[in-house]
């Protein structure tokens, strides 16, 4: 099996400790090596071949970072194009390299798992399934709670209940909190994180069925003899942005599920983070020098910039996060609305 760890972002989530300039997935977040390290850490517990797909702007950090892979493992997008033409740009990449019946892996690079053995068993299974079956294969995450912001996928009839092996039924989109209540309580519903595995042959099979632009767009990259060169690059600036998610998945006529068998968080928030990291018995968390509290609870106190102290009195439930790009003062539980204040200090 391939794999491919795709790490892009826009850098707005985690603010300001995430930017544009140096988006999540570059982070040390959870430990001494970046979430990119640690994906790359669980890739290469499942495959002998790791790719990773970033855009041109990111490209010499990410090298950085993985700089014991050889150049040939960085497939880098001219542009961003949505993660649809992202995954059609390395399904070229490597159908010009591999055996179009191998199975390809795609993960993401900003997730956090500890697992690595569950993790590693299920995109076995997956990779199973998805050669046997010749479909798409998913890997859904059993929901610890009512989400509302993550998709669902439902399943149907399973194909191997001792491994959690399902036909998919249907996609949901992020719901309101009673139908994600429902969806939980019913059992028969995963979390959709982005995770599958097909091969080549398998991909093209169901776009030919589901997508024929994103074909159309897969035909152009491949008819063009370097990847890489100018004519390449501008085909590839030429397609518009697309989600894979809704530009096929959600389209594909024959799709299963392997719920997954490790634990996983997309660290989408400070409260989010703030979950993961070491805590004191007062559920408190620092990091960085100079920094100073008295009287506090459950707070995310992370300053970046040592030559100024960073004070917290008497509070709860608050994320404190100082860096040169901005300061970020917020209640831990509406910390999720830091995408929206960064978007705007962005543009």
């Amino acid at each position: 099996m391939i794999t491919v760890i795709i790490a892009g972002g826009s850098g707005t989530r985690l603010w300001p400790l995430s930017t544009p300039r140096y988006p999540k997935h570059l982070l040390k977040l959870t430990g001494k090596r970046s979430l990119l390290q640690t994906a790359y850490d669980r890739a290469a517990t499942i495959s002998e071949t790791v790719y990773i797909v970033t855009e041109a702007g990111h490209s010499d950090l990410v090298r950085e970072q993985l700089s014991e892979l050889q150049d040939s493992a960085f497939l880098i997008e001219p542009g961003r194009r949505g993660t649809a033409h992202c995954i059609v740009f390395a399904l070229d990449s490597i159908a010009r390299k591999h055996d179009h019946d191998e199975p390809i892996a795609f993960i993401h690079s900003d997730h956090h798992i500890r697992d690595v053995g569950g993790f590693a068993r299920s995109f076995s299974l997956a990779a199973s399934e998805s050669t046997s079956g010749s479909h798409i294969t998913l890997i859904g995450i059993e929901p610890t709670f009512p989400s509302i912001g993550f998709g669902y996928i439902e399943r149907d009839q399973a194909i191997d209940t001792d491994n959690g092996v399902y036909r998919v039924k249907s996609f949901k989109e992020k719901p309101d909190f009673e139908t994600a209540k429902n969806y939980m309580e019913s059992g028969n519903y995963l979390w959709n994180c982005g995770y599958f595995v097909g091969s080549v042959n398998t991909f093209l099979k169901e776009m030919k069925q589901s997508a024929p632009d994103l074909l159309a767009h897969y035909k152009k990259l491949e008819s063009i003899e370097k990847v890489g060169s100018v004519e390449y690059n501008d085909a590839y600036l030429s397609f518009d942005s697309q989600v894979i998610d809704i530009a096929l998945i959600e389209k594909a006529k024959s799709l299963a599920v392997v719920a997954a068998s490790f634990d996983w968080m997309d660290i989408g928030s400070f409260k989010d983070l703030h979950d993961v990291v070491p805590q004191d018995d007062k559920g408190n968390y620092f990091c960085g020098d100079n920094v100073h509290s008295i009287d506090v609870e459950n707070v995310f106190v992370r300053n970046e910039e040592p030559d100024k102290p960073v004070a917290v009195i008497g509070v709860d439930n608050v994320v404190v996060v100082n860096t040169p790009d901005g300061i970020l003062v917020s209640r831990k539980d509406v910390s999720h609305k830091t995408g929206d204040i960064a978007k705007k200090i962005q543009n």
